[in-house]
């Protein structure tokens, strides 16, 4: 299958939140119509595209892979189409979750960062729902019970944040800056 593409953007050992940093800023220089292929080898990329298209009204195409790179192709709509890129509106700072947990309080925390990253590095109790997977495994949260998302640098939990606000959940929070700038307990595998 051959994709005529207008645009490729190199994204290879990239991780989040810069495949999107850089998609964003390669997609403004297209015309409308026009088609951008975005190489990564960050696995959590293919779900963060998905939602990055899906929040600013750019299309997406579809995705393949060659050996461990991942080709995202994605459409620039036309300006009617677009849709200016939302945050979720309530957030909490790492120093509030660390101040929750060293007060012995137990917040439902949800890692939405791929397994790698949470076997590594985690906040103690904390959930493993990577974002790509945040849709099948709904069923495993309670939409009355405060949640608070967290994933690397903020950009995946405030996606995530959003999909479970559109999903009808009352209380939830993305965590930032995220797991790069925590101080707090870790634990790992």
């Amino acid at each position: 299958m051959s994709i005529r593409v207008d645009k490729t953007v190199d994204a290879k050992g990239l991780a989040c939140p810069m495949p999107i940093v850089r998609t964003k800023k390669a997609i403004e220089e297209l015309e409308a119509g026009q088609v951008l292929v975005l190489q990564a080898t960050d696995k959590g990329s293919l779900a963060d595209i998905q939602s990055w298209a899906k929040t600013t009204g750019h299309q997406y195409l579809g995705s393949t892979q060659e050996e461990n790179v991942l080709h995202h192709y994605l459409r620039k709509s036309s300006p009617s189409e677009v849709k200016e890129a939302q945050s979720h509106p309530y957030t909490i700072s790492n120093d509030e979750v660390k101040q929750m947990l060293l007060g012995g309080s137990a917040p439902v925390i949800i890692d939405v960062r791929e397994p790698a990253e949470y076997a590594f590095n985690r906040i103690p109790g904390a959930v493993s729902i990577p974002f790509g997977e945040l849709e099948q495994q709904i069923g495993r949260l309670d939409p009355e019970q405060e949640l608070y998302l967290i994933c690397r640098t903020g950009s995946r939990s405030d996606m995530a944040a959003q999909l479970l606000a559109q999903k009808g959940f009352r209380s939830v929070k993305n965590v930032i800056p995220g797991m790069s700038e925590w101080n707090g307990p870790t634990e790992n595998n």
